[in-house]
């Protein structure tokens, strides 16, 4: 019998402002990985910034996800991005003094057959492309780096740079950071909509008042396309239910994160271990599946080994919910503060059972919690990170894609440059909202500065 121990539970809790600001530069709508770390390097830039979450800091996927920072497997347009990421990831500690719980210890991906060694060899291509630190494995590499496994594995891809971090410290302690950087956090804080003045963003409706900005930054993980269809803004967006669990009574078992066909593991700070049943997702049928079904229809041809199409609660729930609301009366986000499903518990105990085949040091593993989180996903995996151009001075960093844990620091810094107007670190095109429905819509982005205000 498992007990259902969801990473709320756990979670590094922020306190909340007791008020709402005066008049704000940026408003950040939500607290993940993204958003915090959006309003991390706006505050060290000198800009006012809020940040308003409607639940807790990061109690959605951004504490629920396995905890990997990597570079290795990404697609080619997001690894620049990875790589800066990394680099920040490295820097918390010694450049802000935050303590995420990271650690360097590089990432192994095991290969079973011919299928995954050309997916493992494709991205050991893209690595070379970019310099990264990458060994492949045969059969005797495989035991010297992974020692305790079983025989089996011919090929295997091991990234040295690669590391992990906790995902139910991280959020909480980069909000933290932005907060003694000047940044006002405010929890239990839904933002309603957007008020406009001249054309342009004037400010954020919350649900406790109205707060003057000149800018917003959506960073509403899965309920960004909601909150973006009050605005008349279609965003291709759907949502996968992952499942992940606690396992411990283990021991002997290397300290990198390690994925497999059909298991991924993660040693924690706790001294258990995060597992999952990797490359297998459940693909809620809803609504929006249908409005969107020729976006995301070549996603599906292509991924549908991954994916598992399930229709339930889930359809009811979002056919239900309003996707128009006033901004003077209650909306979903105040109606549902957590995202909190139930996870699929049969993902879970084949990911041991997939484990103990693989490392006999998993033989007595036990799960002590269970849960599962929504991610963001859009039609080509890739995130938005931009300005929305049919409204200036509305920003979206959204539809991560399962990745957004291990490039959200990274997506942050991009965010704040693009804000102020600097030059980008990294080239933003591949992020662009305007690569979906192409036509009609401007290519060029003009981006406005925000100037700091002492």
């Amino acid at each position: 019998m498992v007990t259902q121990q969801t990473p709320t539970a756990i979670l590094e809790t922020v306190r909340s402002d007791p008020h709402l600001p005066g008049e704000v530069d940026i408003v950040i709508v939500g607290g993940g990985i993204a958003g915090v770390s959006t309003a991390l390097f706006l505050a060290e830039k000198g800009l006012r910034v809020c940040l308003c979450e409607k639940g807790q800091i990061g109690a959605e996927q951004s504490s629920r996800n396995w905890g990997w920072t990597r570079q290795m497997g990404r697609d080619p347009s997001e690894m620049p991005l990875s790589i800066e990421s990394m680099r920040i990831w490295r820097s918390f500690d010694t450049q802000f003094g935050i303590d995420v719980g990271y650690r360097e210890t590089g990432i192994t991906y095991l290969c079973r057959n011919a299928r995954e060694i050309r997916e493992a060899e494709g991205w050991a291509e893209t690595g070379r492309l970019f310099q990264l630190p990458q060994e492949n494995l045969d059969a005797k590499r495989i035991a010297d780096v992974l020692p305790g496994i079983e025989p089996g594995f011919t090929f295997a891809l091991h990234t040295i740079s690669d590391g992990r971090a906790e995902p139910t410290m991280a959020a909480p302690a980069i909000a933290a950071g932005a907060r003694a950087r000047g940044a006002s956090i405010l929890t239990e804080c839904a933002v309603r909509g957007i008020e406009t003045a001249g054309g342009r963003v004037s400010a954020a409706i919350t649900e406790r008042g109205a707060i003057p900005c000149s800018a917003i930054v959506v960073a509403g993980g899965a309920w960004s396309r909601l909150f973006l269809g009050n605005l008349g803004i279609d965003f291709p967006q759907l949502k996968l239910l992952v499942s992940a669990a606690r396992i411990d009574n283990v021991s002997n078992v290397p300290e990198m994160p390690v994925g497999g066909g059909d298991f991924a593991f993660r040693k924690r700070l706790d001294g258990g271990f995060t597992i999952a049943l990797r490359n297998t997702n459940i693909a809620p049928i809803v609504p929006d599946s249908f409005r969107l079904l020729p976006e995301f229809l070549p996603t599906f041809v292509k991924s549908w080994r991954e994916l598992k199409l399930r229709i339930g609660r889930q359809f009811v729930n979002e056919l239900a919910m309003p996707r128009q609301w006033a901004l003077d009366g209650e909306t979903p986000f105040e109606r549902v503060r957590v995202l909190d499903p139930a996870p699929h518990e049969p993902f879970n105990r084949r990911a041991v059972r997939n484990l103990r085949r693989v490392f006999p040091a998993f033989s007595s593993a036990r799960i002590t919690d269970d849960w599962a989180g929504l991610i963001d996903a859009t039609p080509d995996g890739v995130p938005v990170i931009d300005q929305v151009e049919e409204q200036p001075g509305l920003f979206l960093s959204s539809g991560f894609s399962g990745h957004g844990f291990g490039i959200g620091p990274g997506a942050g810094m991009l965010m704040a440059q693009l804000i102020a107007g600097e030059t980008p670190l990294v080239d933003p095109a591949p992020f662009r909202l305007a690569r979906f429905r192409p036509n009609g819509r401007k290519n060029a982005i003009r981006l406005t500065p925000i100037a700091g205000k002492a």
